[in-house]
C-alpha cells in the first residue's frame, strides 16, 4: 500500500537507466484487479517514445448492490437500472468522488516521481473507463490524453461545470464492442457525443466484439498513444 490508499502493480518498458518518458495509469473494470490489463500493456510497443511506466491500481473491495451486495473490487457501487425508462440512472456519487480523489492521487504521485502531467495518459475499461472520464476531465493538471474503453460518462449533468480548464480540448481515444452485453453501445455513443459537444477531439472506434478488448483495438490504441505522446 502507498499514500494513494490503493494496491499498485507497476512495470516499466525500456532501459532501466533511461529517464521515464511517459506514464500510463490503467484502471480495471468491476471485479477485476490490477493484473487484468497487464497482457494488454505487454502488447503495446511504445519504444519510439522511450521508457514508459505502467501503473495498474486495484480498486477497493466493496459490496456491489447490482450483484446482490457481494463484495468485490469496484471503484464505486452499481445499482440496478430503473424500471422506468425516463428516470435517470441512479449513481453512487459518493463512491465515484472518493475514487476520483484516489485517481488524482495516482496522477500526483507520477508527477512527484518526475513525470510531467502532460506525459501521463489515464486509461480505463468499463468501470475504469467511467473513472478515467470522471477524473481525467476534472484533473487540475493538463494530461496527455484519456483512453476510454467499453464504458460510459458518469455524473454527466456535472461534467460541463466541473471539468477543468487545464484539460479543455484534451484528446480522447474511445473503443466499444458492437455487441457489448454489459455496457450498451448506446452508452458509449452518448459519452462520445457529450465529449465532442464539449470540444474534445475524440477518436472513436467500434469493434465486432462484446464487453472485451480485441487485437485490432490494441493496434489502434498503440498508434493513438504514439501520436499523443510524441
Amino acid at each position: 500500500m502507498n499514500d494513494t490508499g490503493l494496491e499498485l502493480l507497476e512495470g516499466r518498458s525500456g532501459a532501466p537507466d533511461a529517464p521515464t518518458a511517459a506514464s500510463l495509469i490503467v484502471l480495471h473494470g468491476l471485479g477485476a484487479d490490477g493484473n487484468d490489463f497487464v497482457p494488454v500493456a505487454q502488447m503495446l510497443d511504445l519504444s519510439a517514445i522511450g521508457p514508459v511506466r505502467f501503473v495498474f491500481p486495484s480498486a477497493p473491495v466493496r459490496p456491489v448492490t447490482l450483484n446482490g451486495g457481494y463484495a468485490m473490487r469496484a471503484w464505486y457501487d452499481i445499482f440496478p437500472p430503473s424500471s422506468h425508462a425516463a428516470q435517470p440512472r441512479q449513481e453512487d456519487e459518493p463512491g465515484l468522488r472518493a475514487s476520483m480523489a484516489q485517481v488524482q492521487a495516482l496522477i500526483d504521485r507520477e508527477v512527484a516521481m518526475g513525470v510531467p502531467a502532460s506525459r501521463i495518459v489515464l486509461m480505463g475499461f468499463s468501470q475504469g473507463c467511467a473513472m478515467t472520464l470522471l477524473a481525467g476531465l476534472r484533473a487540475p493538471q493538463r494530461l496527455a490524453g484519456l483512453v476510454a474503453l467499453s464504458g460510459y460518462l458518469p455524473l454527466p449533468a456535472t461534467t460541463a461545470t466541473e471539468r477543468s480548464a487545464a484539460n479543455a480540448g484534451l484528446p480522447v481515444f474511445m473503443g466499444h464492442g458492437e455487441s457489448d452485453e454489459i455496457v450498451a453501445l448506446s452508452r458509449g455513443e452518448a459519452a462520445r457525443d457529450a465529449l465532442l459537444a464539449l470540444g474534445h477531439p475524440v477518436e472513436w472506434h467500434t469493434y465486432p466484439m462484446g464487453h472485451s478488448v480485441c487485437p485490432e483495438e490494441v493496434g489502434d490504441l498503440n498508434r493513438w498513444l504514439l501520436d499523443v505522446l510524441r
